[in-house]
């Protein structure tokens, strides 16, 4: 059977979409990796599959893949386009939907924006996962290639946080797969290179892990900004700067961590028999 899908992105972070809410969809790994493929397949960094909800007052749940077929908890660029997917069906200005994260709150912003509420940063080493006890601020035993130091934190996924004087030097293809394998993170790690601009604005690139470099990164971007703000470096409300453009972060005196952007609809389409039966 051909299976219907959305082609979405969040500033260049791009994703095939799949409501499954009605139609069960479970795809293997080879399927996921074959229809991410950008030259034989649609191409996207994540596959996203909206599933039946499973609590009471939430719209659907969010299965996340990432390009090379692996499961992940959390994508935050995705959760902007499923919240606005969500809240446009429902006539809505907000909606509440589960990952295995836990549940996320997206509600309409200015501009066309939409906001999520990504819920706590994890700072435990525990939670990040590290492989042994460590401060998270700051992971001097993690280093490569003239880089060290880097600040971890869990958005639901782990990230490393670099800060550099200059992340348009950062040679990302080079070092990204490095530090995303690192030993310290068993669950491997998304890698950022940050360079703050002023107390307001960070420029950050971003290697994702399971996906390489990538045009955007919800979630970090706002791992970027809770690790900005634990060293004191900028603000509460950061603007973060990446390839695709800027998200706003506000890490609250709560906790809670608020991501706001756009969202865009590029084209629906049907998948091939020969993509769905890989």
């Amino acid at each position: 059977m051909t299976r219907e899908f959305l082609k979405m992105h969040g500033l260049g972070n791009d994703f095939v979409v799949i409501d499954a809410r009605n139609t069960p969809y479970s795809p293997a790994e080879a399927e996921v990796r074959a229809i991410a493929d950008r030259k034989t397949g649609v191409g996207c960094d994540q596959f996203i599959v909206i599933e039946p909800a499973k609590t009471d007052g939430t719209a659907g749940f969010m299965r996340i893949r990432n390009a090379d077929g692996g499961e992940v908890s959390a994508c935050g660029n995705a959760s902007r386009c499923v919240g606005w997917l969500l809240m446009e069906e429902a006539g809505a200005e907000r909606v509440a939907f589960e990952t295995n994260a836990g549940i996320l709150r997206a509600s309409r912003a200015n501009n066309g924006r939409i906001t999520v509420d990504m819920g706590q940063a994890n700072l435990d080493w525990t939670q990040i996962p590290l492989a042994e006890p460590a401060d998270t601020l700051r992971l001097d035993a993690v280093s490569h290639g003239g880089f060290a130091g880097p600040t971890a934190v869990s958005m639901g996924n782990p990230h490393a946080v670099f800060f550099v004087d200059d992340a348009e030097a950062v040679p990302l293809a080079e070092v990204g797969p490095v530090f995303e394998n690192h030993p310290a993170f068993p669950q491997r790690t998304n890698v950022e290179f940050v360079q703050v601009l002023s107390p307001t604005a960070v420029r950050m690139r971003v290697w994702e892990r399971g996906a390489g470099i990538t045009q955007a990164c919800g979630t970090g971007a706002c791992a970027t900004a809770v690790a900005a703000i634990r060293r004191g470096l900028t603000n509460r409300k950061v603007d973060v700067i990446l390839d695709g453009g800027t998200l706003t972060i506000e890490w609250r005196e709560d906790g809670r961590v608020l991501m706001t952007g756009p969202v865009a609809l590029s084209y629906t389409g049907r998948l091939s028999p020969e993509l769905v039966a890989v």
